[in-house]
């Protein structure tokens, strides 16, 4: 398994995106432009973060 681990930041708002893209970022944990988390490196969180990358920017920890 991969231990690695991303740091996620919103960049862009989520107002006006299309509902799946929101419910990406929720899942991620993101609620307000400018806040980070930090993410586990699974398929799953690739995933949403591919979906939503042009909102989101992401460094490896």
């Amino acid at each position: 398994m991969s231990d690695k681990v991303l740091s996620v930041t919103m960049t862009k708002s989520k107002n006006g995106r299309l509902k799946n893209h929101q419910e990406c970022l929720k899942g991620l944990g993101l609620r307000k432009i400018r806040q980070t988390v930090r993410v586990i490196d699974t398929p799953e969180n690739r995933g949403m973060i591919n979906k939503v990358a042009y909102m989101v920017k992401v460094e490896e920890v």
